[in-house]
């Protein structure tokens, strides 16, 4: 059976419209594809249908609105639609519970009504990373019970996303798709779909479980680097070593197919996936009599980063002569990361609570975050004027560096002298640095 064998472009379903999906969805729209996006949130579609965007990616909420107007996006809470569409993507979240395990509710819903929908001919993409196993054990037998069969009456296929965000849209035009199949016309379908839908090099696998793999293993290397970085920040900071200079010294070696490449050190490690894929790794070999070490190991080191930075900057606080109650800490930047306003599982949060045990007023400033959401979450309303933000705060703590953070005017803020400049994810190079000092601010960084 070829699902896409005529020479009409596809129609394609993508369930579930988070942040993924949303991605997805705009970029085939964009591309001249007849889009359908069903998501079981009537708020969110709502929002997509008038052209609104919640998530903070450069140019998504533009290609949205297009889409939406032009008539090559549509947006429902109703599955019935999928009826119409040749490939459906599943993009729904796939968090994990407090052992590791795989909390699938979502993934089960979207698969049950999915069922019912179903017709002879179609491709069902599955692309919410899951453990291995799940495509085959889990989704496939849900999507059967409709009375479809998989590999006879639709193709069933496991295509990670392995999108960041901030870049996700150029990467989706850009990055090897990925593509496991439940048997061989499956693999080559999905593979035909991503070159078609994208025109991107497309990676074939041999099974629905290698290309499970591939997602976890990706955030497994990446949230392990990061430990490694933050580790190696600690360390250096023994021996008042500038941990940048090292790291850009250390990658200056080749190695195997490219060259030695430690990450960033940083306030922490948040998001939707770094935070809970290696326990996901953890949690399976688990479950088969191996005990995976180091997914567990980097997972701790970076989960510890807050308190660290809380403490460090406590001990500058101190050994300024300022002790921590009653001194004033303007955080600026609340995110998980740099130039996003995403807060899922931020460090930052974290961090602030530490500081607010140890008596700290702080004060929170980031012009990207929802200020609804950050103050569900940090129990504080941000402040939108940056100088009433840090306004004779003791210290100013970069944990999130946004792209309007750069032109940051450090001697004409209203702070109380001395102040301290501490850099969480800046990264401010040594010019910068001795410009706030002689500015009269003092610095400190991780591992710097």
């Amino acid at each position: 059976m070829e699902v896409l064998s005529d020479r009409r472009d596809p129609r394609v379903a993508v369930i579930g419209l988070g942040y993924v999906g949303s991605c997805i969805a705009a970029v085939l729209a964009d591309r001249g594809f007849e889009v359908v996006g069903v998501d079981v949130d009537p708020h969110l579609v709502d929002e997509l249908r008038d052209g609104h965007c919640r998530f903070e990616e450069p140019d998504l909420a533009s290609l949205v609105r297009a889409g939406i107007t032009g008539g090559r996006l549509r947006v429902s809470s109703d599955y019935a639609t999928v009826a119409e569409t040749d490939v459906v993507l599943v993009t729904v979240g796939t968090p994990v519970r407090e052992d590791g395990s795989l909390a699938d509710e979502q993934l089960r819903g979207a698969c049950v009504e999915l069922s019912r929908w179903l017709r002879p001919g179609q491709l069902v993409v599955l692309k919410s990373t899951v453990p291995p196993g799940t495509t085959r054990q889990l989704v496939r037998p849900l999507l059967e019970a409709g009375g479809a069969t998989a590999g006879v009456d639709f193709q069933l296929a496991f295509t990670p996303e392995r999108l960041a965000e901030g870049t996700a849209l150029r990467e989706l035009r850009t990055f090897p798709i990925v593509a496991g199949g439940l048997d061989a016309d499956s693999t080559r379908d999905a593979a035909r779909f991503w070159q078609r839908a994208l025109g991107v090099q497309v990676i074939p696998m041999q099974s629905l479980e290698a290309a499970e793999i591939v997602k976890l293993a990706d955030n497994w290397w990446i949230d392990l680097n990061i430990a490694l970085a933050n580790e190696l920040a600690k360390f250096s900071a023994l021996f008042d070593v500038d941990v940048l200079d090292v790291i850009a010294a250390a990658n200056g070696i080749p190695k195997g197919n490219g060259s030695v490449n430690i990450l960033t050190p940083s306030v922490g490690v948040g998001g939707s996936c770094l935070t809970k894929d290696p326990w996901m790794v953890w949690h399976a070999a688990q479950q088969r009599g191996v005990e995976i070490l180091t997914a567990p190991a980097g997972r701790r080191v970076n989960a510890d980063m807050p308190a660290y930075t809380a403490k460090l900057i406590l001990d500058e606080l101190a050994a300024a002569g300022r002790p921590a109650r009653g001194a004033t800490v303007a955080v600026l930047g609340l995110s998980f990361k740099n130039n996003t306003g995403d807060l899922r599982a931020t460090p930052v949060a974290p961090a602030v609570s530490a500081l607010q045990e140890a008596g700290c007023e702080v004060r929170l400033h980031d012009p990207l975050v929802d200020p609804d959401e950050a103050e569900k979450l940090f129990g504080l309303r941000p402040v939108e004027d940056l100088d009433k933000a840090v306004r004779d705060a003791d210290c100013l703590a970069v944990l999130a560096y946004h792209r309007p953070f750069a032109g940051i005017d450090f001697g004409a803020l209203p702070v109380a002298r001395p102040c301290l400049v501490f850099d969480g994810r800046a990264y401010y190079p040594k010019k910068k640095i001795a410009e706030l000092r002689a500015a009269g601010y003092r610095y400190r960084g991780i591992g710097r």
